[in-house]
């Protein structure tokens, strides 16, 4: 007979392992990869008190392997934006909890449009296509275009369109592009209702977390000594695209909210307004361009 062992003791002492590792949410990660190691939900984890002796060494391969630093997400394979699950790993950036806030912004700001037309969204430095695609998941009636220059970036990017293409959303336009290349995208010259970008803008001298530094691929983390290297070259490409009336929403180092929205006023866009994230950090930007100009 196999030999079977208690599940919940095994994931308390994968917690206590990754708190002495310096992993910032040791039990979160613990069950989230012993719900991966099962096949299960998290939440699911309660509803099974004994594992074999295989699968306990499954989970604690992948605990080793998070001491290590090594991502999360690239251990599970996928991180959450809104309603979907993105594939993820090395060579694009993994999204971020706090761009949830950003994503909600964007679905508020489009419903609250009485547009005549299908609302056209454009994704500046798209990365995973996380936002592009949470977008096209829950506005299906959006046209949605995504923008990133990194080739590696964009293989992910395709893969996950492609499988939110199968899961019946509606499908998004990728383009490999430079977002501070002043003809980026120009058929959307003055068309886009709505801009978001979560661009490269660490300043440069930024202490990471190992997740992060050691994984992340660095063009998409850096925004050079300031921080704001990508955002300065991309606000005038974000004020040309913009319809007028059209909004942009811009994620950001939280040092950096009032330079962000400092660009914002020079490319003449108003109704700028600051926004923090749940542990009250600056986090993003959102302006409007005027509906006169």
């Amino acid at each position: 007979m196999t030999a079977r062992i208690p599940l919940r003791p095994l994931i308390v002492r994968a917690g206590a392992r990754l708190e002495e590792a310096g992993v910032g949410s040791p039990m979160f990660d613990a069950e989230n990869l012993a719900a991966h190691a099962l096949g299960v939900e998290r939440m699911r984890l309660a509803l099974i008190p004994m594992v074999d002796t295989d699968t306990a060494a499954r989970i604690e391969a992948l605990i080793e392997q998070r001491a290590a630093r090594i991502p999360l997400q690239h251990l599970t394979g996928t991180a959450p934006l809104g309603a979907v699950d993105l594939v993820v790993g090395p060579g694009v950036f993994v999204p971020r909890p706090e761009t949830e806030l950003l994503l909600a912004w964007a679905l508020g700001y489009l419903e609250a449009q009485p547009l005549a037309h299908a609302p056209i969204v454009v994704d500046l430095c798209t990365g995973s296509g996380a936002l592009a695609l949470a977008i096209a998941h829950a506005r299906p009636d959006a046209d949605v275009h995504a923008v990133e220059l990194d080739p590696d970036a964009l293989r992910w990017a395709r893969r996950n369109a492609d499988t939110r293409i199968a899961a019946g959303d509606t499908p998004i336009t990728l383009y490999s592009g430079d977002v501070t290349d002043p003809f980026v995208v120009e058929h959307l010259t003055a068309r886009a209702d709505l801009v978001v970008a979560n661009p490269p803008y660490i300043p440069q001298d930024a202490v990471l977390d190992p997740e992060v530094v050691d994984h992340d691929p660095h063009r998409a983390l850096f925004g050079g000594p300031d921080g704001l290297d990508v955002i300065r070259g991309m606000v005038p490409t974000i004020a040309r695209l913009l319809r007028p009336g059209g909004a942009t929403a811009v994620e950001h180092d939280d040092t950096n909210g009032g330079g962000v929205a400092a660009l914002l006023s020079a490319a003449d866009l108003t109704d700028i307004a600051e926004h923090t994230d749940l542990s009250d950090k600056p986090r993003f930007v959102t302006a409007r361009r005027p509906s006169n100009t």
